[in-house]
């Protein structure tokens, strides 16, 4: 025994007791280790470490720390450096094991007998983390053309199998769906690795932390803590901006777990090259990966998410009307489309009152006011313009050809439903035109949405294109 340490194993049904040559090679080892790390990080994460358990058979060594977090940081830094050293000292060690230890008490006896193997227990299910919602799955994320490319990457990203790309780096505005993401990653992660260290945090609170961890002297676990991750989520990275020791610090973390192969995902509110005030290295790194936009919600996803949301809202029921409306008069963001069906539903549960169109009308009233965009005339012309592939003067030329005259036709339609000017308005705009023509190209688009498919196809196109 020396400086309390005994190892004990059993071997052919013999006792034997290690030597000195053990405890007298991590002595050189750990003086070795503090002369190439350097004696703060030595001191931090090293100098604690305890030897543990050693089976002669398998000449495996086990080395105790406080903590899985200190045991999952030691072996990830130090794992390859300490396995080497052990081999050249000559102690008859050939793998090393970075363990929690299972008391925090001193040194104590050790023994490895040899036992038959048990039946394998049940696979645990791991608790999800307190700071992932539950609510926000894959399961719960509607897919739409809008945010393909952002929920399949996000799959991805969260699958068993090593992603293709990292980091991934998904924006879009306020309210589409980004956290949403980060959050079904996680909890899918977590669910098939439980063990992986997985960190969720927005910007503002990296950036908080790490001056806290500066204020503190103790930058070196605000690393570390970073490092160990091999899920790493941040939320809005454009409040970095401009924070230059941060940045840095950020950099070197992305730097880091990159080459450790972990996974990155980082949302913010624009693409990477419109960051204003960031570290052009941060920005290629953050681009190197996969980028992934959410659009604005169209008409149609719109619909899908309201209609996934009256599948499991129960009574009172809501009706189809009531969700058309909605679509079309919440656009802003499916945050607030989502809060304005749970206010109608709510509302009614608590008060016991059937929904209909006037009831939501009613409620929704300064949410609709909010939401309300004007559409302008030059708006539609554009449109219509570009749907059909004319160039936008022709809107107000004195061409009949049937190929300007009819998307002409269809713009004074639009105009004419989707804007509050008054007829001879729309016809003035239109190349001063009398009203007269404006209400023969209404009533011919009218009669032709009624008998021709691709009219009707093509209005409603065009609809979605300017309510979205």
């Amino acid at each position: 025994m020396k400086d309390g340490v005994r190892v004990v194993a059993w071997q052919d049904g013999q006792t034997i007791r290690a030597d000195d040559a053990l405890e007298s090679a991590w002595a050189a080892i750990r003086a070795g280790l503090r002369r190439d790390i350097g004696a703060r990080m030595f001191d931090q994460w090293l100098k604690p470490v305890r030897l543990g358990d050693y089976c002669p058979e398998s000449q495996t060594l086990d080395l105790l720390v406080a903590s899985d977090f200190s045991a999952n940081f030691v072996s990830g830094q130090f794992g390859d450096r300490l396995r080497m050293a052990w081999r050249a000292a000559g102690a008859s060690v050939r793998e090393v094991r970075v363990r929690r230890a299972p008391d925090a008490a001193g040194p104590r006896l050790l023994e490895v007998v040899h036992v038959e193997p048990a039946a394998p227990a049940p696979a645990a299910v791991a608790a999800p983390a307190s700071n992932f919602q539950p609510r926000h799955g894959f399961a719960d994320f509607v897919m739409g053309d809008t945010n393909r490319l952002a929920c399949s990457a996000a799959q991805a990203m969260a699958g068993e199998a090593t992603p293709r790309f990292s980091p991934l780096f998904i924006h879009g505005g306020t309210g589409q769906g980004k956290t949403h993401l980060l959050h079904a990653i996680a909890a899918e992660f977590s669910a098939h690795s439980p063990q992986e260290p997985v960190l969720y945090m927005s910007a503002e609170r990296f950036m908080m932390e790490f001056v806290n961890a500066m204020r503190a002297n103790d930058t070196m676990a605000f690393k570390a803590r970073l490092r160990a991750a091999r899920l790493l989520l941040i939320d809005d990275i454009q409040f970095i901006s401009g924070k230059g020791s941060t940045q840095e610090e950020f950099l070197h973390t992305v730097n880091d777990l990159i080459d450790s192969g972990a996974r990155i995902v980082v949302t913010a509110d624009r693409a990477p090259q419109l960051l204003e005030s960031i570290d052009a290295r941060i920005l290629s790194r953050l681009a190197g990966g996969l980028v992934a936009d959410i659009q604005p919600a169209g008409l149609d996803l719109r619909l899908a998410i309201l209609e996934s949301k009256r599948l499991v809202a129960g009574d009172p029921p809501v009706p189809d009307a009531v969700i058309d409306f909605l679509a079309r008069s919440i656009r802003s963001n499916v945050r607030e489309l989502e809060g304005a069906f749970n206010k109608l539903v709510a509302y009614g549960q608590l008060t016991g009152r059937s929904i209909d169109l006037d009831f939501a009308q009613q409620m929704l009233a300064d949410a609709v006011r909010a939401n309300t965009r004007r559409i302008t005339v030059d708006e539609i012309q554009k449109a219509c313009a570009a749907h059909y592939k004319i160039d936008p003067a022709e809107m107000r030329s004195k061409r009949r050809a049937r190929a300007v005259a009819r998307p002409r036709q269809v713009a004074m339609y639009l105009a004419k439903k989707m804007t509050p000017r008054s007829l001879p308005e729309i016809g003035r705009i239109f190349g001063g035109r009398d009203h007269s023509t404006v209400i023969h190209a209404v009533r011919t688009i009218e009669q032709l949405r009624e008998s021709n498919p691709d009219i009707d196809a093509d209005v409603r196109a065009l609809l979605r294109q300017l309510e979205g």
